[in-house]
């Protein structure tokens, strides 16, 4: 398992920013993770669209839910049963949603490895990682913009990131519509709103906590990743509200 995460993510991930790296001009390190960002993105937007599709058929469907639960609260294997029919009579799957998070955490593990890797080398480049078409520089400047060091932390870099999760978290929760309660269930308290509430505040803690804990390239990497997903959340709600 390990060598084909190896072979199939790291190694490319780890070229494809050797190579970024060396035909920006300049040569800033900062922007090629910034790019190679875009571009898995990118790659993940069919992804994403499927994630949001599946959290809006279960929003849709949260009354029929909870209607189900309580009429079956007795009976935990009745209950079940029909809430997999319910599903199947829908056309979803309520781990469907899952699947673009493992992915979007496998590349983020990637790139954690490469610029760890790339940072423990003394900023050199291991040449058994390169393709024989990549041409290998002799050292990476460390510095974004010429200021910030992507190899020790940064609490701006870390702040940034965690604000703007935070209003990713916080729009993403927006466009899902939340149901109307059953009249006798107004007095018991929304699980799955506690949960939200508490991701807003919880996702952008962890990132910062992270953030001030890892080299800045990492940092970077999140922020610009989540700003292209804040920026592709805006576009998804204007399409939707036409």
């Amino acid at each position: 398992m390990l060598s084909f995460f190896h072979l199939i993510v790291y190694q490319p991930l780890y070229n494809i920013l050797i190579f970024l790296y060396n035909v920006i001009p300049g040569r800033d390190f900062g922007v090629s993770i910034i790019i190679i960002t875009v571009l898995l993105r990118t790659i993940l937007i069919p992804l994403y669209k499927k994630q949001i599709e599946s959290q809006k058929k279960l929003q849709e469907l949260q009354p029929k839910i909870k209607a189900l639960q309580e009429k079956t609260k007795d009976d935990k294997e009745q209950q079940t049963k029909q809430l997999m029919e319910l599903y199947k009579e829908n056309k979803t799957n309520p781990f469907s949603g899952c699947l673009p998070l493992i992915v979007q955490l496998v590349f983020l593990i990637a790139i954690y490895r490469v610029l760890i890797t790339i940072s423990s080398n003394g900023l050199t480049i291991d040449s058994s990682q390169l393709y024989s078409f990549i041409t290998r520089p002799d050292k990476i400047n460390q510095f974004f913009i010429s200021i910030v060091d992507l190899t020790k932390p940064s609490i701006v870099i870390a702040a940034l990131a965690a604000i703007a999760q935070y209003f990713q978290t916080k729009m993403l929760m927006g466009q899902q519509q939340a149901p109307i309660p059953a009249a006798s269930d107004s007095s018991k308290p929304d699980i799955a709103q506690m949960m939200n509430k508490q991701m807003l505040y919880l996702g952008p803690f962890l990132t910062l906590f992270i953030g001030i804990k890892f080299p800045a390239g990492l940092s970077l990497y999140w922020l610009a990743g989540t700003l292209f997903m804040l920026v592709q959340q805006i576009l998804i709600q204007r399409k939707s509200s036409r």
